[in-house]
């Protein structure tokens, strides 16, 4: 055999021996980039107002995070459009995991039904990181309310066809949408009452000029402990740390899907950040929320710590999608 006839064996058997080398390229290539993470200051965006639930939780975590990243995190507030206006800025931010949002479900899930035109697909253009905290809400009423129970308070309002009214803190929030399902179940005919924050509409509970809303444990803990008020029941799954007593709607056999769901707060990074870097935000975000101080915080805001992984947060939020869709157009909710 001549040189010649032989060197087209030798190259192959080079391209061979080199295909595993070739195949791992861009997974090594990876390596660097995520073990350089993070490479300068992280930013976390709120997309609503300081001061608010969101914005305290975002610079309560920042705090612990900028010692487990040794970087500065910066808390951007960047409200409006019903969370429109920030979620979009992480959405079209740099995949490299120095920006992120920390959002409730709103912006992440049900203005995907409550917006025919979004500047920005959430289940396209952002990857879910965690869920730090649920928000689950109290159903509340008016003393003068003639119920004590989810099933007495159902059968008031079916009784009372066309005469009542719940309130919630906007069109499209939870409050609306579990308010809807109720009147709708029940035949009930009630109308919709929307306010421009929870505090007003709560202002309006006690004074009873609307006999029932759902509303945040941190709004009605001090009405419900100075007796101006009386809880019905909890979404969600389990009871409430801060109100153990309280049975959810679920365990008083309000078993629709509409009782069980809960908002919640999270944190999502644009879509194609590397995973590594996604789990990382997942793992040190879940190692600051068990803090003492940090957990404390979080369960006298009234909310209920999760910090879950990327994986089970997707599938999470796969699982709920349906069931907002279906909350929302039995609404009939719609925003521009």
């Amino acid at each position: 055999m001549t040189p010649t006839s032989a060197r087209p064996g030798r190259t192959r058997r080079r391209l061979l021996a080199a295909l595993p080398a070739l195949c791992a390229a861009p997974w090594v290539a990876a390596q660097p980039a995520a073990a350089a993470f993070p490479a300068r200051p992280l930013r976390i965006v709120v997309p609503y107002p300081a001061g608010g639930a969101t914005d305290i939780l975002a610079r309560v975590l920042a705090e612990k995070l900028a010692v487990r990243f040794g970087q500065p995190v910066l808390v951007e507030n960047r409200p409006g459009a019903s969370a429109i206006l920030g979620t979009d800025t992480v959405a079209k931010a740099a995949p490299d995991g120095h920006t992120v949002v920390l959002t409730l479900s709103q912006s992440l899930l049900t203005n995907i039904y409550l917006y025919d035109k979004l500047p920005y697909d959430p289940r396209r253009d952002l990857t879910m990181v965690t869920q730090v905290a649920m928000g689950p809400v109290v159903l509340v009423v008016h003393p003068s309310v003639p119920a004590a129970t989810g099933p007495e308070l159902l059968a008031y309002v079916k009784a009372n066809k066309g005469k009542l009214s719940y309130g919630s803190w906007g069109v499209g929030a939870y409050p609306h949408l579990a308010g809807a399902h109720m009147s709708a179940t029940q035949q009930a005919d009630m109308t919709h009452i929307a306010y421009k924050g929870e505090a007003p509409m709560m202002q309006d509970l006690v004074a009873g000029q609307i006999p029932m809303a759902y509303a945040s444990v941190l709004q009605a803990k001090p009405y419900l402990d100075s007796g101006r008020i009386k809880a019905i029941g909890a979404t969600g799954e389990r009871r409430l740390s801060v109100l153990p007593q309280l049975p959810t709607l679920a365990e008083q056999g309000l078993t629709d899907p509409a009782y069980r769901l809960t908002g919640w707060l999270a944190v999502a990074a644009p879509a194609g950040t590397p995973a590594p870097v996604v789990q990382r935000w997942a793992d040190e975000i879940r190692t600051a929320s068990e803090l003492p101080d940090v957990s404390a915080r979080i369960a006298a805001m009234g909310f209920e710590r999760r910090a879950n992984t990327p994986q089970q947060f997707a599938a999470a939020y796969q699982a709920e999608l349906p069931v907002w869709e279906q909350l929302v157009r039995q609404s009939g909710a719609k925003l521009e």
